[in-house]
């Protein structure tokens, strides 16, 4: 099925004229194979800005292939707590380990460039590694050029729009899911109204107080953190379809859309009605896996791919305990989901850090990890080994290697590493080529989600750090952190709409209105580099 692109004027995407972003063709061309044979092996050391990334280096057969390959060893950092203290403090001391990876929207990026603290990868890739400019894609490239015309980072996981219209297996990582037996047994209820999914969570909790033993978990959700809760804001903003922008190109005030208070007021009433529980409010990713391992969730506005591992872990025990993708809360009209799909701006980016005493080793890594050879490399690991091309020239996991793969993932990374455990500069758009749907009991999360799965990079806002507009906007999602568990926990609906009140008063004071027109004229501007708006 074809994506929804919200195209303006149906123009193709032509980015590479911006300042400072010309084309790489006249590059000079090298294959992988023509590339010098590794001499020495040198150790580089790689930061991955997230507390829960698990990954060791140097015992799987994909590490061990890509350090023969390259002549690169990795010593993963990784922080053990808060990502930001971490990353602020690697900078203040001046001891930025050689690579980087880190969410494309974190301040700290812009931070780096302006402090001289990475080098331009185009001129390591000039310099040490042409093959670059083969193995990358050229409209991403445009649109992570800075102004001073050089390349500072590379990001995983980027889909052009392009990518949306080729492929119809792009989906986006936001679901509703129900276990599915509990959903069965009280009559599989439509939950797509705030009457509808009050009585069907009331019913759940009646019928199965326990499960396996333990207390059911009426409402289960993402982590709150200091800015909210992905599945009360972000994830329910897409399935109320809440817009971004309003009719007269201004910044619409997601916040205080009627759907969505309403939604949020509909979880307050299930919170008195003791179906939020305290623990949702309290509970780390850690301590959330733990519970969905055991299936003590009813239901959840969750992230699938965050939950594939215990997926398969309930799968493995018994089909009928596991998750399922269903039509969940719908906005007053009725409108279908506008979930959002991974943009041009990817998921992480990596950079070079200028402590890195080997640059080329690290400018030549990544374009090996950015290459089809690459690619095949950490999607499926060694051809012979754990993978084989199948009558259509595909990629094919051997049997009883997939079967690890979907029983026991830790196992798996530790002997083999492959189906992304490398995920740091994964080509998403790349895999589309060799893969279809994802087997079961992953493939029905995915494909629930094709349908209404929308291109969303042009209302990704971000300011640069310094600015008056990201001091407001870092503010104002402080605010909104403190507020949310508020509303969810007020006596009342009366004391609801107060809190309400209260919080677009303090936004006001903070400089919202300021913070929504720098925001519309971003996304303005973004609408009209991806050819979606017409320049004035």
């Amino acid at each position: 099925m074809m994506k929804k692109v919200r195209r303006i004027f149906g123009i193709t995407i032509c980015i590479a004229t911006l300042a400072g972003c010309g084309a790489k063709n006249d590059k000079q061309t090298v294959s992988l194979q023509e590339k010098e044979a590794v001499q020495e092996q040198t150790t580089l050391s790689w930061y991955i800005n997230f507390s829960w990334f698990p990954s060791s280096w140097g015992e799987n057969v994909v590490s061990k292939a890509i350090t023969e390959k390259t002549g690169v060893d990795i010593e993963f950092v990784v922080p053990s707590g808060d990502e930001n203290e971490k990353l602020n403090s690697l900078m203040n001391s001046d001891s930025l380990p050689d690579l980087l990876t880190l969410g494309w929207w974190e301040d700290e990026i812009g931070e780096m460039i302006r402090s001289d603290m990475v080098y331009a990868l185009d001129e390591l890739a000039d310099t040490y590694d042409a093959y670059f400019w083969q193995v990358t894609d050229e409209e991403v490239i445009n649109w992570y050029t800075s102004e001073d015309g050089h390349l500072y980072q590379y990001p995983n996981s980027a889909y052009t729009i392009e990518d949306y219209e080729e492929y119809g297996t792009i989906g986006s990582n936001e679901t509703f899911l129900v276990r599915k037996d509990i959903y069965e047994a009280i009559g599989s209820p439509d939950m797509t109204t705030p009457e509808g999914f009050t009585e069907a969570v009331r019913k759940a909790q009646e019928m199965f107080p326990t499960v396996d033993g333990e207390e059911l978990i009426p409402i289960g959700a993402h982590e709150f953190t200091q800015e909210g809760c992905d599945s009360f804001d972000t994830y329910l903003f897409d399935f109320l379809a809440v817009p971004y922008m309003d009719e007269n190109g201004n910044a619409y005030d997601r916040y205080t859309d009627e759907s969505f208070l309403v939604w949020l007021k509909t979880f307050r009433n299930l919170r008195e009605q003791g179906c939020l529980k305290d623990e949702v409010f309290l509970d780390t990713r850690s301590q959330m896996e733990e519970k969905l391992a055991k299936g003590r969730y009813f239901c959840m506005l969750y992230q699938r791919t965050d939950m594939a591992d215990q997926q398969k872990l309930l799968y493995a025990d018994n089909p009928e305990h596991i998750y399922i993708a269903i039509d969940g809360p719908r906005n007053l009209a009725g409108d279908d989901y506008q979930l959002s799909g991974t943009g041009i701006n990817g998921w992480t980016v990596t950079l070079i850090s200028k402590n890195c005493k080997h640059p080329e080793k690290a400018i030549q890594l990544m374009s090996y990890l950015l290459s089809e050879e690459g690619q095949l490399m950490t999607w499926y690991g060694v051809e012979g080994v754990t993978w084989e091309y199948d009558e259509n020239g595909k990629p094919k996991m051997y049997l009883e290697i997939e079967e690890l793969l979907n029983t026991n993932r830790t196992e798996y990374d530790r002997l083999y590493g492959a189906d992304s455990c490398y995920w740091m500069l994964q080509n998403n758009a790349m895999a589309a080529k060799w893969q279809g749907t994802m087997p079961e009991p992953l493939g029905q999360l995915q494909e629930w989600t094709f349908d209404y799965t929308v291109y969303t990079a042009q209302y990704d806002v971000m300011f640069a750090a310094g600015t008056t507009e990201n001091e407001i906007h870092t503010k104002v999602k402080k605010l909104w952190g403190a507020t949310l568990p508020r509303l969810l926990v007020a006596e009342s609906d009366e004391a609801f709409d107060q809190i309400m009140e209260e919080f677009v008063e303090e936004r006001e004071n903070l400089g919202f209105s300021q913070l929504q027109k720098a925001s519309a004229a971003q996304m303005h501007e973004k609408l009209q580099r991806l050819g979606l708006e017409e320049e004035e």
